[in-house]
């Protein structure tokens, strides 16, 4: 007995003993060891808690009032973030799809096919087999309410990749019908929506957003009663574009003089954190929290028109950094990533080593207790556990590889793969970020030293030639090496009525309609 934890543990076996005695002694061990959490020598790896994980679509650092936002009121993320440990240099991609694939997958996205968010070259490759899956297979349920966004086949379907309980969007985002989502939704977006619940396609009431929440905590709370230990995936749509909000949370923006646009966004986030916090409120409640740990991340930075007030054009708030969705810069790549396990990890601790999306598969597996499934398609990303352990352990300094994809898209992109090398690229170690540019058919490359320049303000590339001839060479070896991954380029086009979802809700609706349905909080 020399952790925390594991005197917690040894309370969930002993509280169905009626016995003061055995009670008042590990209640003793728990205030002794709790007095200083920090102490503790964590062994977090097998300890197998439930996991919430909720991820947000578009919403940048800087969306967030704890992160200097001054439009915007985040209270309930912000003391969240408050109590977390916070990893203060994560990185996913520029975009939603692939940051999706790195996560299920634990590779980088080229590496499992997946170079867009449409046209399908969203489908992660069927080689992957995803961490829900390793969850699975060491007696973990599993659920996702929200989008899912690596593909609507069948054979691509969350259902058939590691989770049990599904309630998804189709294709990238609510009411793209030209994109693969249900032509319903082109009617109300954001509101009622139609969406495929498990194997059946239903009629939803509200708002999308407590839709998702109110179905991932009907689901946890039935977990918890049959006492499962369960992975809860949130990945929310919002605050993806169309922006729609509802008309409670876009009035205050409004009165102030706002635009339309930006009520409506700045309002999904608000409701978003409202849900954050009464999510942790019903944990609380369902005592919970001390065996569950919760993330807050977001799929890649923020997307966002610029803000219009009473006339006055503003740029939105993007905590110092530069660029945003869809780019190579810190902006485009660094997003909040907070971690909560009550009486376990320390609270409002910072992580600086840096992190990734591909991490979290292994991150997730350790702390499960499960085994890497053999696979042709392995997580190559590290385990975060020791980190989560220990701030300060040693960590291992490596190059992350960035590209925005999108290349030959026939809408903003023309170019192919081959002349899109540099057309968006980056790669990023502890200290350094190369940004790599194609100007007028030439590579121009800027280099950062993002310990003393965040922001990314002065181009050091002339004064360390060598930094950038080793970053670029790695890069130049790692694009090579995906070629073979891309099983998704050259696909054909697939009209709407074509897409699977609308296939599937054509098919349903003759045979027995769309019912109504909501879930049972």
């Amino acid at each position: 007995m020399n952790d925390l934890h594991s005197v917690k543990n040894l309370w969930f076996e002993f509280e169905c003993i009626n016995s003061a005695l055995v009670k008042s002694v590990i209640g003793i061990l728990m205030l002794m060891l709790s007095a200083d959490v920090s102490a503790a020598e964590l062994n977090l790896s097998g300890s197998r808690p439930n996991i919430i994980f909720v991820l947000t679509d578009d919403q940048g650092m800087g969306d967030l009032s704890g992160q200097g936002n001054t439009i915007l009121r985040t209270p309930n993320i912000d003391a969240f973030a408050e109590q977390s440990k916070r990893f203060t240099d994560f990185q996913v991609s520029p975009t939603c799809a692939p940051s999706r694939a790195a996560i299920m997958s634990g590779r980088r996205p080229f590496e499992v096919g997946v170079t867009h968010t449409i046209k399908q070259r969203e489908r992660m490759a069927l080689d992957v087999i995803t961490f829900p899956q390793a969850l699975q297979s060491a007696g973990y349920t599993t659920g996702l309410f929200g989008k899912w966004h690596l593909g609507d086949e069948s054979a691509y379907l969350p259902q058939n990749r590691g989770f049990d309980e599904v309630l998804m969007l189709g294709g990238g985002g609510i009411g793209q019908y030209k994109y693969g989502d249900f032509k319903a939704n082109l009617e109300n977006p954001y509101f009622d929506n139609v969406l495929l619940h498990n194997d059946t396609i239903v009629k939803t009431k509200g708002f999308c957003t407590d839709v998702f929440f109110d179905s991932a905590l009907a689901w946890v709370n039935k977990q918890r009663k049959a006492n499962k230990p369960f992975f809860a995936y949130i990945p929310l749509n919002a605050p993806h574009g169309p922006m729609y909000a509802p008309e409670s949370y876009k009035r205050r923006f409004l009165e102030q003089g706002y635009d339309e646009t930006t009520a409506a966004r700045y309002g999904m986030i608000e409701n978003i954190d409202d849900n954050m916090g009464r999510m942790m409120k019903m944990l609380g409640d369902w005592e919970l929290l001390d065996n569950t740990l919760v993330i807050f991340i977001t799929d890649n930075g923020m997307s966002m028109a610029p803000i219009n007030k009473s006339g006055e054009m503003i740029y939105p708030f993007n905590a110092g950094m530069k660029g945003r969705k869809n780019s190579p810069w810190e902006g485009g790549t660094h997003v909040p990533s907070f971690w909560y396990w009550k009486g376990v990890l320390t609270p409002a601790e910072d992580i600086n080593s840096l992190a990734a999306h591909i991490d979290l598969y292994r991150t997730f597996v350790d702390l499960a207790g499960a085994k890497i499934p053999d696979s042709k398609l392995p997580p190559n990303g590290h385990s975060l556990v020791p980190l989560l352990e220990n701030a300060d352990t040693k960590w291992v300094d490596r190059k992350l590889f960035i590209h925005k994809g999108r290349w030959g898209d026939g809408l903003k992109s023309q170019i192919t793969r081959g002349e899109s090398k540099y057309a968006g690229a980056a790669v990023r170690t502890e200290k350094w970020r190369l940004v790599m540019s194609l100007v007028s058919n030439k590579v121009e490359y800027f280099l950062s030293d993002i310990t003393v320049d965040p922001g990314e303000t002065s181009n050091l590339a002339n004064m360390y030639p060598e930094i950038v001839n080793e970053l670029s060479a790695a890069y130049d070896q790692w694009w090579d090496s995906t070629k073979k991954y891309l099983v998704n380029e050259n696909r054909p086009n697939v009209t709407p009525e074509m897409q699977p979802m609308s296939v599937k809700y054509q098919q349903q609706l003759k045979s027995k309609g769309i019912p109504d349905w909501t879930p049972d909080i």
